[in-house]
């Protein structure tokens, strides 16, 4: 399963940033990766601007996000015959999550650059949310299947499509999370919004 979740699209302009998540469940620990691509300018506007105009392309390439961040989650899943039945006995994890985030070239004046460390916080500790449930979705992911039982499949193939539902369910439940985030985290007032106006405007 490997997808990517556009966060802050650099179309709107945009103060505490939230607490950082943890990237660990009972289960399931995430690997995380940090990438970044150059921008330019010696502005907050200016920052900004190159981010409209260097960011990650999003859709079809239309417009562009602030941020990414992405996961590519595996399984290695042990099946064994109970009798006439096949259980899923046990589950591995490989989860890596992806940030891409912006990154100044240049030498900032002190001002701007205090301004810009409040707001890359802030962008760090929102896609930390978006990772917190990616890997909320696959410890759930690991609690409705493992231990999933298929009556009548002792060849332990029916049980692999069967597993698809639990597993289909906490990736819907997932994206409504995340939209509902987005939703709250971008509109007016909220708090990627309040950050981009602080970087652009300063205090």
């Amino acid at each position: 399963m490997k997808r990517t979740l556009v966060c802050c699209t650099a179309a709107v302009l945009l103060l505490a940033p939230p607490a950082q998540a943890d990237l660990r469940t009972k289960d399931i620990r995430a690997r995380e990766v940090e990438k970044t691509y150059a921008i330019s300018g010696t502005t907050g506007l200016e920052l900004y601007q190159s981010i409209g105009a260097r960011g990650p392309r999003i859709g079809n390439g239309a417009s562009s996000a602030i941020a990414l961040t992405e996961f590519d989650l595996k399984w290695g899943r042990d099946y064994k015959r109970d009798g006439n039945d096949c259980v899923l006995a046990a589950a591995r994890h490989f989860l890596t999550i992806t940030y891409t985030l912006p990154k100044p070239q240049g030498k900032l004046a002190p001002d701007v650059a205090a301004r810009w460390r409040v707001f890359i916080a802030g962008m760090r500790a929102h896609e930390a949310v978006h990772g917190k449930y990616v890997v909320e979705m696959a410890q759930e992911i690991y609690d409705t299947t493992v231990g999933f039982r298929q009556p009548n499949d002792p060849g332990c193939k029916k049980i692999r499509n069967a597993i698809q539902a639990p597993l289909k369910a906490a990736f819907t439940r997932y994206k409504a999370r995340n939209r509902a985030f987005e939703q709250s985290e971008m509109s007016t007032g909220g708090n990627v919004h309040q950050l981009i106006l602080r970087l652009v405007t300063g205090p």
